[in-house]
Parts: C-alpha cells; structure tokens; sequence
C-alpha cells in the first residue's frame, strides 16, 4: 500500500492510433493522462491545449464532440498516436513514466503503412526523448530521415509557455499539409 501522499504506480496502456486513409502528418504524444483513460480520448484533459490549437489551425469548433474532433483530424490527414504502447506510472506526468517494462508502439509499422506521411509532431520533450530512445532504432532509413520535430507539450504541466506560444509553435503542422 502507498503511503499516504506518495502515488500509485500503474500500468497504463495506450490508445489505438487516429489513421485517416491518407495521413501527411503524424502526431505522437507519450501515453494517455489519467484523465484522458478517464474519458477514452486523446487529449482529454479539460485544460489540455491539444484540443483548441488544433481547432484555430484546422478551423474547427473545439467544442465538437470528441468523435467529431477526431473526424476533423481524419479529415486534415492529421495521424495521432503514443510513443508508449504500454509504460509503468504514477499519475499523469510524462516524467513520472517507468521505462523498464515500456512497450514502444509499433510506429515503424504504421509509417510503413502511411507512404503519404512526410512529417512527425512530438508533442513535448518526453515524446521526444522516448521517441529517440524507443522508436528510431526500430526506422527504416526513409523513416529515419522524415523531418521531425519537437513541439511545446500541449499538456497543462507546461506551463512554461502561454498558450499564443504554444500555438505559434504547432503552427508547424500546417506545413505538412499543403
């Protein structure tokens, strides 16, 4: 039993990817919050920023019900997935995720599936750094060199950034999709 302040440690598994027909851009974050299992949606925080900076890019009601969000995603050829299929953690912080016992998604397969993607999203420096641990040893070297680039977490922990910089920066997604 946990001491009283301390968090239990769960296993915690991830979501099934969001794959429209054609994806040109994919969208990886680190494993599902507490909230987001709660709900079953990615992103389903109430404050995570997920949500609305892809509303103002895509031009959508962020007020959508969740499956409707997702048929926008779809839509814009927008892939979303975890790095972590399964991980170890307390809560919901990306840092609190235990690598010993992690299983990667299998992200080689799905680019290999996904021709049409020219571009991966890391949605903060956890994804990132999972991504480079557990995902790029697995790449063919055409998936290897796809550009890639880490983006501030849309998560409410980063606070570090205002939400005008947040979306400043995941203003990158759009030049997959022209």
């Amino acid at each position: 039993m946990a001491n009283r302040g301390q968090k239990l440690i769960r296993s915690v598994r991830g979501f099934a990817p969001v794959l429209p027909e054609c994806a040109y851009v994919l969208v990886l974050g680190t494993l599902p919050s507490v909230a987001s299992i709660a709900r079953q949606e990615y992103y389903g925080h109430p404050r995570n920023a997920f949500w609305p900076i892809m509303a103002e890019l895509l031009q959508f009601d962020a007020s959508l019900p969740y499956a409707r969000r997702v048929e926008q995603l779809r839509r814009h050829g927008v892939a979303l997935w975890d790095v972590c299929h399964s991980a170890q953690r307390s809560g919901s912080l990306d840092a609190a995720i235990k690598e010993q016992g992690l299983v990667a998604n299998d992200i080689a397969g799905l680019l290999a599936l996904q021709p049409s993607i020219r571009g991966v999203l890391l949605n903060g420096a956890a994804a990132a750094t999972l991504f480079r641990r557990w995902v790029a040893p697995t790449l063919a070297p055409r998936h290897a060199s796809l550009p890639r680039w880490t983006l501030p977490s849309t998560s409410p922990a980063n606070a570090g950034q205002t939400s005008a910089q947040k979306m400043r920066a995941w203003r990158r997604i759009l030049d997959y999709l022209q």
